[in-house]
């Protein structure tokens, strides 16, 4: 039994980072801050009712003030750990926004 070598291309050149977050406001908040964050990105959302996934290629910022604003309430970025089932790619913890990213060392 083989990998197929579309499946594999793939896989060896998928560069996607970001959150799966568990399903709700918030995570409906963080997708359309994602979208506002990273306006030259192009947003893969894969929306499961339970989970929502939200990929990009290579870096993705998500925003403290871009949340809040989007929640129309306060939120810290800590916060974001609390629907954060999983994720993507590298992460970046800062006090005011959250960095997902890919380094690719050959």
């Amino acid at each position: 039994m083989g990998v197929d070598v579309s499946t594999y291309d793939e896989l060896v050149n998928n560069n996607r980072v970001g959150p799966v977050l568990t399903g709700g406001p918030v995570a409906r908040a963080v997708v359309e801050a994602v979208e506002i964050d990273n306006p030259d990105k192009e947003i893969l959302i894969d929306d499961k009712g339970a989970y929502i996934r939200i990929e990009c290629d290579g870096e993705m910022i998500i925003r403290q003030e871009t949340i809040s604003d989007v929640l129309g309430r306060d939120f810290e970025i800590q916060e974001l750990e609390i629907y954060l089932g999983s994720f993507s790619g590298r992460i970046e913890s800062h006090d005011d926004y959250v960095r997902f990213y890919f380094e690719k060392n050959v």
